[in-house]
């Protein structure tokens, strides 16, 4: 049976992406076979052609797959880059579940390990009575929470941690993410979640203008993931 994990955050831009695609790496040095997806992205640009969204596109590079794949891994993208359900409203459309669930069977089909990245952080509304973590249940996939370091990250990832809690699903572990090289006293911050979150710490990425997720895997333990 296929298994994954949905990669959620404290808040947009905190470096989901990053971390997602730093997931896929070491999950193919360990020689999982994985796909990636990004069921709803809100932002398109033209890309070699084609509208595309930039997150998308750095997934299938990180999993080694092939473009062909991106309507499945993205099988709903906006043109603006806003709060998904604003977007798609503003596009005369809705997101619904059935779309997303057929995407990601089709993926799962052909991968041993789906690397899910949701969108915005854990509550984004998606629809009016339909938001991310929603579709985090309707995947059944446990959870991996981003935790952007930074001043205030400590009460945005235990409020994260107490919305997957309640949600039911399993919290698989959560990552920090180095955002603010300034931040004063990290490593306390860190242990401080530590001693609080109950998931595993499954490693610390390091500051960088531009991440190289090949390097960012080597700081990831993936292996609680896999057990």
């Amino acid at each position: 049976m296929s298994r994954g994990v949905f990669v959620t955050g404290t808040d947009t831009g905190v470096g989901k992406t990053v971390a997602a695609c730093a997931l896929l790496r070491a999950l193919r040095a360990r020689g999982v076979a994985v796909a990636p997806m990004k069921p709803v992205a809100a932002g398109a640009e033209g890309h070699d052609g084609i509208e595309a969204n930039a997150d998308t596109l750095a997934l299938i590079a990180a999993a080694g797959a092939a473009r062909e794949t991106m309507a499945d891994v993205t099988p709903v993208l906006l043109r603006e880059a806003m709060a998904p359900h604003i977007a798609a409203r503003r596009e005369g459309q809705r997101i619904t579940a059935a779309p997303v669930r057929e995407a990601f069977e089709r993926l799962a089909a052909g991968a041993r390990f789906v690397v899910v990245e949701g969108v915005g952080g854990f509550l984004v509304p998606l629809d009016d009575d339909w938001d991310a973590a929603d579709l985090a249940c309707d995947l059944g996939l446990p959870v991996v929470l981003v935790v952007g370091m930074r001043l205030g990250c400590l009460n945005h990832a235990l409020l994260t941690a107490r919305a997957i809690e309640a949600s039911g699903l399993a919290f698989a572990g959560w990552i920090a993410n180095m955002l603010d090289p300034l931040m004063a006293v990290p490593e306390e911050n860190i242990e401080a979640l530590r001693t609080r979150l109950r998931a595993p710490l499954l490693g610390r990425l390091p500051y960088a203008i531009n991440p190289d997720p090949a390097f960012l895997a080597t700081h990831l333990d993936v292996g609680p993931l896999l057990a």
